[in-house]
């Protein structure tokens, strides 16, 4: 078992918030939902959410390759799949420039980044489909160097063990990986590479990553997470389900489930806990903990980045959005006891890591138990137009 801290956030990513409605899973028969599942995966780490997803040659209905194990990521937009696992009968075209020069994406994660071309697709999920659209193929020989402003960003994630899964589905609360902030500058994600070298270039909205729900024709403007509780001890695995659509269908209901703002223009909220502001706040499926800065909680002796109380502590948290708020409980087990008691299991709803000063990040532990809803900018939902989280 690997037990190392995963967050799967992009820095450039516009972050989300956090809400939603408990209740158990829906049926993943039904055509706008399909299955998910936390398990050791291809690195055999904790806490990640995985899926499949299919990608086909656009245009094509049968000409397609499902990819398991993807790490379903609600901290950033597009699908991202190693370049090694796409077969080459599928022969993607390649997204290029105004030039005709082939564009390249540096994915800028917390902990790391990913470098691959930007190619086209048609994704599917369940019974719905997004047509013809941008998603990176990470660690194509075809390009091999990696500009030093990609590479002085951590380390690379080259692989699936460092990565710990076969790709990333982004489904934030925005449509585009960078939005603006690559429209109109180049800080270093998107390059134009022709073969005297990468450089970075600025790219149109349509040109980047996409969060593959936004292009869907109907159950497009967010994703329900629902996944069941899980006791303190931790279990072997979890089943539960991706449900699209918000408010657009019997299985993806708001019912009570109240709206938590955050900032549009980068989706962060407020959490309050034990008298500290957390001003940089978001809600993230592909972070494997809870990961917040504590003066009180004793880091770990033999991993620093997770957190080892003598005894387990219960928390309670407020998340105060631009507009609503709401209450979370929450518990901080020790993590090396977690491991070292239950070495076969990979879903644990009480572990939590070290993060930097006013930053706080709700990592796959808050889901458990929750159907967490992700409503998507610029789109309408019963609750109002996008962006928020509601639980």
């Amino acid at each position: 078992m690997n037990n190392f801290p995963l967050i799967a956030s992009l820095t450039l990513s516009l972050l989300l918030c956090a809400c939603g409605g408990g209740g158990e899973s829906e049926p993943v028969s039904i055509p706008n939902a399909q299955a998910l599942s936390v398990g050791p995966g291809p690195s055999n780490n904790v806490n990640l959410l995985f899926t499949s997803v299919q990608i086909c040659t656009p245009g094509s209905a049968s000409n397609c390759q499902t990819i398991d194990h993807v790490l379903v990521d609600t901290g950033s937009s597009g699908l991202r799949i190693f370049s090694s696992l796409v077969n080459s009968s599928l022969s993607l075209p390649q997204e290029k420039d105004a030039l005709g020069q082939p564009l390249v994406e540096c994915g800028q994660f917390v902990n790391g980044f990913v470098w691959g071309p930007v190619k086209i697709a048609d994704v599917r999920m369940a019974q719905e489909l997004a047509r013809s659209t941008p998603i990176q193929l990470i660690g194509d020989p075809a390009f091999a160097s990696v500009p030093v402003s990609c590479f002085n960003t951590g380390p690379a994630m080259d692989t699936t063990g460092a990565l710990g899964a076969n790709g990333v589905l982004g489904v934030s609360m925005f449509a585009q990986d960078c939005g603006a902030i690559c429209q109109s500058s180049s800080p270093g994600v998107y390059f134009a590479c022709p073969a005297s070298g990468c450089k970075a270039t600025p790219v149109s909205l349509v040109q980047q990553l996409q969060n593959p729900v936004s292009l869907f024709s109907r159950n497009n403007n967010g994703v329900v997470i629902d996944l069941p509780s899980v006791a303190p001890a931790g279990e072997p695995s979890v089943s539960g389900s991706l449900i699209f659509g918000i408010g657009t269908q019997g299985n993806n209901a708001l019912g009570s489930a109240r709206a938590i703002r955050g900032n549009p223009s980068n989706g962060v909220f407020t959490t309050l806990l034990n008298g500290v502001t957390y001003g940089n706040s978001f809600i993230d499926s592909g972070s494997n903990a809870v990961y917040f800065s504590s003066a009180s909680i004793p880091v770990c002796p033999g991993n620093r980045d997770f957190f080892c109380p003598a005894a387990t502590q219960t928390l309670s948290a407020t998340l105060q959005g631009f507009s609503g708020s709401a209450s979370v409980n929450f518990r901080v087990a020790n993590a090396e006891t977690l491991f070292a008691n239950n070495p076969n299991f990979f879903a644990f709803s009480d572990l939590a890591g070290t993060n930097q000063t006013d930053t706080f990040d709700w990592g796959l532990p808050f889901f458990f138990g929750r159907k967490v809803f992700i409503a998507i900018a610029g789109q309408d939902t019963p609750a109002g137009v996008g962006p928020y989280v509601a639980f």
